[in-house]
């Protein structure tokens, strides 16, 4: 089993991740993010730093995703806070001509050598949400996050998610009114709603009328 856990800056990918991992008994797949040595100068100056960040992390994730097929046929359950495809949705908000489609002829010939995941839990939230989840995590290189960023990103999440997506199952969920970190109870309707749709018992239908 392989599931992803998906959406914009701040909606909460990675503390679902780990507490699904738990769930699950799945190891975890983490993108490695703060070691992009461009990423503080891109929130700066996105125009002059847009491709460097871009190429930079779609290679760190390649290489990273490359460890997931050995995994998969060991017999491993694996939950990721990230997709491969996601770059590619980054790069079309930052860059455009010859840049992006240099970025895609690269893009496109490592997505082929990558498995996409049985699963994709997509987190949505208002873009609000969003900024006071950022605003609370007080990461150094996103405090003058740009709040016109965040949504024409969370607009872009939503159009993929809702329309042009197709290499693997999708499940939505809005996460404006979740708190699965205090509420057990919060946690427990995710994961039943994930077991549900890749049909894994036990799951208890009752949880389904908090949607």
């Amino acid at each position: 089993m392989y599931i992803a856990i998906e959406g914009a800056i701040g909606v909460g990918k990675t503390t679902l991740s780990r507490l699904l991992a738990s769930r699950f008994q799945a190891d975890l797949v983490l993108e490695v993010f703060e070691e992009n040595p461009f990423l503080a100068d891109f929130y700066t100056d996105r125009d002059a730093y847009a491709f460097q960040t871009q190429i930079f992390f779609l290679l760190s994730r390649y290489h990273q995703q490359q460890d997931i097929p050995p995994a998969l046929e060991s017999g491993k359950d694996l939950i990721a806070d990230y997709t491969f495809e996601k770059d590619a949705l980054f790069a079309r908000l930052t860059l455009d001509g010859d840049e992006l489609d240099t970025y895609f002829s690269v893009h496109n010939a490592l997505a082929e050598k990558l498995p996409p995941p049985d699963l994709i839990v997509y987190l949505q939230a208002d873009t609000s949400v969003l900024m006071q989840r950022i605003a609370l995590r007080d990461r150094p290189y996103e405090r003058n996050m740009d709040r016109s960023y965040i949504d024409s990103l969370n607009e872009a999440y939503e159009r993929f998610y809702s329309a042009e997506h197709k290499a693997a199952q999708v499940l939505s969920i809005n996460t404006n009114e979740l708190n699965y970190v205090a509420r057990e109870e919060d946690l427990d309707w995710v994961e039943a709603r994930i077991r549900q749709t890749l049909k894994l018992g036990p799951y208890q239908t009752q949880f389904f009328s908090q949607a």
